[in-house]
């Protein structure tokens, strides 16, 4: 009963256009002051407690190190080396949007930051160069999402926030998966571009791809800096994401010099404003997992699920639909704050590993973030293509389905996720 009253309101307040956060600080204090008798001490050191997690600080970092990333011309060479590596291929500004978009994800963890990043230089390229709109915005939306799964990642800090699961375990379990995605979102730009003639670009000889390494080396070696940290353990993955907000600021502002010292307090605010947001919507989804842990909603609910004689197969499925529903109407950062308390206790007592179902949820995250009506990247490639997102969403669809393909994959073939944290000794 409890729950449905929970989710009720939540669903209600949701409906009249309430920003999620709002709606579940809304939520929670309802349910507080007319059906608990928890007293309201409890309710302030929770918010105080509930975002006071070592964590968490890597969000504000990376958020950072994206935005110095994107505005001090660290995109525009990996988008010159990722072309004169594959460039020559069919569709091969395509397969380099789809390699430059999996290169700048491991060095700024956000889907938005990096379709903004690539997107905004190579879709004017891809035009001028003959290939149609819809498949460049097709191809760079749904490899922007690549920005969550391939560490870092801010979406994985937070699942690691909501169910205390290893942030340095999950980052090694996203490599996998992540390059295997951008494999898989290769062939299909590839096929498509071949199936229908697209241009290709002159073979780059081996001094011009040489001459993109060397100016694209700063950047890559900001993946170095970060993974090679982390899994040396020289630091936590929380002092990686501060190493890199520094090394990002060196390398835009003294490196490259696309960035000057007056450009930095605008980046710094704009920063800040996101990771206001961010853990404005942390702080009441803490609260809202409090109230469901309080009413002991998840374990009831876990309880119910063995009753019934669901095994993990069916549970799977059962998270991916959900997820996937969610994805309709939610963004990523409040599914897996919400999502991860409730299914989290199911997930451990079918003995599924915490960290692959991480995975799973990351995974289902990217998907949502290519679909109406509320999928983010869908939004930011609409911004920059200047298409409708009827017209966008008709142009994703090929990318989509080799999405929720992979998806299946990672879902019931654990080793996807499991096999490198396993090979480094962290699970």
């Amino acid at each position: 009963m409890s729950a449905l009253i929970i989710f009720g309101l939540l669903i209600l307040l949701m409906l009249t256009g309430m920003p999620i956060s709002i709606a579940l600080g809304l939520t929670v204090l309802t349910f507080l002051f007319t059906m608990t008798s928890v007293p309201i001490e409890a309710v302030a050191l929770k918010l105080f407690t509930g975002i006071e997690k070592f964590e968490i600080m890597a969000i504000p970092f990376f958020i950072l190190a994206g935005n110095f990333l994107t505005h001090g011309g660290v995109a525009k060479r990996m988008i010159v080396f990722a072309s004169s590596m594959v460039g020559h291929w069919h569709g091969g500004l395509g397969l380099a949007g789809v390699l430059a978009c999996a290169l700048f994800a491991a060095v700024s963890g956000s889907s938005p930051a990096t379709v903004v990043a690539i997107g905004a230089i190579l879709l004017p390229a891809m035009v001028k160069a003959g290939f149609p709109k819809q498949f460049g915005a097709g191809v760079i939306t749904t490899s922007g999402a690549l920005g969550i799964l391939i560490p870092p990642s801010i979406v994985m800090v937070m699942y690691s926030v909501a169910t205390n699961t290893s942030v340095g375990a999950l980052f090694m379990a996203g490599v996998v998966p992540g390059f295997l995605l951008a494999m898989f979102l290769g062939l299909t730009t590839w096929y498509r571009a071949r199936k229908n003639n697209y241009p290709r670009q002159p073979k780059a000889s081996f001094a011009m791809r040489a001459k993109a390494f060397r100016e694209s080396m700063w950047g890559l070696l900001l993946i170095v800096v970060v993974m090679g940290g982390i899994y040396t353990g020289i630091f936590t993955p929380t002092e990686a994401a501060a190493m890199s907000a520094v090394y990002a600021f060196i390398v835009a502002v003294f490196v490259y010099k696309d960035m000057g010292l007056k450009d930095v307090p605008k980046v710094l605010l704009n920063s800040a404003s996101m990771s206001a947001m961010l853990l404005y919507i942390i702080t009441n989804a803490v609260m809202f997992s409090f109230i469901m842990t309080n009413e002991q909603i998840p374990q009831s609910l876990a309880e119910w699920m063995l009753a019934q004689g669901m095994g993990p197969i069916i549970f799977l499925l059962a998270v991916n639909v959900l997820l996937l529903m969610a994805g309709n109407f939610m963004e990523p950062s409040s599914i897996v704050l919400i999502f991860a308390p409730i299914l989290f206790p199911m997930a451990m007592k079918l003995g599924i590993d915490p960290v692959h179902f991480g995975i799973l949820m990351v995974v289902n995250m990217e998907v949502g973030m290519c679909h109406p009506p509320v999928g983010l990247n869908l939004y930011v490639a609409s911004g920059i293509t200047k298409m409708g997102i009827t017209e966008l969403t008709i142009a994703v669809w090929p990318w989509l389905l080799t999405m929720l393909g992979f998806l299946v994959l990672v879902t019931y073939v654990p080793a996807i996720s499991l096999w490198l944290p396993r090979l480094m000794g962290m699970l």
